[in-house]
């Protein structure tokens, strides 16, 4: 594929810095984006994405699904289609962790209120 063809994203983080940027073909999934995301994360950052699955991508206000193409996400900017586009990226645990989570924490306060009954009793 010609050079001229290939997209240039860079990814800006919650704290403002980038990763990237890095060059796709329009036919690159954004799947393919979130695994390239996760294994640039730098090492440094307290909140990090532990799977693609904890990473949401947003592109000119909206999150793009899996599924799309770096092409059918791409808004035409005209004489500006060449420069580099910033995606910004949101990390957000998947629901069933955090309901897991939440679930064992609920689960530890019920033991050690049972704990607690039982040694007063």
């Amino acid at each position: 594929m010609p050079d001229e063809d290939l997209v240039e994203l860079k990814f800006r983080l919650y704290d403002g810095t980038d990763i990237g940027p890095f060059r796709y073909s329009p036919a690159s999934t954004v799947a393919v984006l979130k695994e390239r995301i996760v294994a640039e994360w730098p090492k440094d950052k307290k909140i990090a994405p532990k799977t693609a699955n904890d990473v949401k991508l947003i592109n000119a206000g909206k999150i793009l699904e899996n599924s799309k193409t770096v092409g059918q996400c791409r808004i035409p900017f005209g004489e500006l289609s060449k420069s580099v586009i910033t995606m910004h990226v949101v990390v957000q645990p998947s629901l069933a962790k955090a309901k897991t989570g939440l679930l064992f924490a609920a689960l530890a306060l019920l033991v050690t209120l049972l704990s607690s009954i039982y040694l007063v009793t």
